[in-house]
């Protein structure tokens, strides 16, 4: 049932959150008690950069007003709406896209790095580890992460 919901949402949510120049990367579903969560994840569309969390507002306004619109789900919910985060995982070409100039961990089987992202493209990551640049190809790629580093 929450993943045919998340699915509606984010049938629904798309081209919202598009529209609002962002991308959709992710809608979860909980319930608390008798009320639901409903989070709602949205980056960049690509590339490096930061989201400016000044663009929360105006998103969540518009997924807001298309929820109320369509009211797909039933009951009471709160509504979340935040980017993935700073130490989110990489899983996508689009994901390393969007750390290139960042610090990020990746696993493969035979070694861990630890480096910054120099750039990404639809079939490998480059990776800066202390002067020495490592290519590695996403089906190689076990685990990665950015790391936030103080």
């Amino acid at each position: 049932m929450a993943d045919a919901l998340a699915h509606r949402l984010t049938e629904l949510l798309t081209p919202v959150v598009e529209g609002k120049g962002l991308h959709l990367e992710g809608v979860r579903t909980t319930r608390a008690g008798r009320y639901s969560v409903v989070r709602v994840l949205v980056d960049l569309p690509d590339g490096p950069g930061d989201l400016d969390l000044d663009a929360l507002g105006p998103v969540t306004a518009a997924v807001s007003a298309a929820l109320d619109q369509a009211d797909p789900v039933r009951g009471r919910y709160t509504l979340e709406v935040s980017t993935p985060g700073a130490e989110r995982p990489l899983t996508t070409p689009r994901h390393f896209r969007r750390a290139v100039g960042h610090r990020a961990t990746l696993t493969t089987a035979a070694q861990t790095l630890t480096g910054t992202v120099t750039s990404a493209d639809e079939t490998s990551v480059t990776l800066d580890v202390d002067g020495t640049t490592h290519t590695v190809a996403y089906p190689d790629v076990t685990a990665a992460q950015m790391v936030v580093t103080f």
